[in-house]
């Protein structure tokens, strides 16, 4: 039989500030949606939008607080965890992807499919040269 082993603990102050960036990463989100709503059998393209953008803040934000500043140790639960945690939306796009697959629309299903990762993915990176280039930090090899 395996060792049993304990979760650590979590820090109660790191919950609140997870649930207060959530917070406002969702209400950002759904403002968003609001101004910008999807068009049945059309590709979302208010929360590809949101992904992309959430993407590339967390790529900035990764650099600036493990390269550039000494952060404190609540800035990344509040803003990589909770407000772009909040922001971002894996449930909704895969909802899409469902909605899109069954309104026939099946090429632009598969394209928001693909192109959200490849997307997500180029603005992760795009975010931390940004961050490097904007900071001056030469990329660490």
């Amino acid at each position: 039989m395996g060792q049993r082993t304990e979760a650590p603990a979590v820090e109660p102050m790191a919950l609140v500030v997870i649930s207060l960036g959530g917070a406002i990463g969702a209400m950002l989100r759904f403002g968003i949606g609001v101004w910008w709503p999807p068009r049945p059998g059309h590709v979302p393209w208010s929360t590809f939008a949101i992904n992309v953008m959430g993407c590339f803040a967390i790529g900035i934000l990764m650099i600036l607080i493990t390269e550039v500043w000494v952060a404190h140790r609540l800035l990344r639960p509040f803003l990589g965890v909770g407000v772009l945690g909040g922001f971002t939306t894996f449930s909704t796009y895969s909802l899409e992807v469902r909605r899109l697959l069954q309104s026939g629309a099946t090429v632009e299903a598969l394209g928001y499919l693909g192109g959200t990762v490849v997307a997500a993915l180029v603005a992760v990176v795009l975010g931390m040269g940004a961050a490097r280039w904007l900071t001056g930090r030469a990329r660490r090899t």
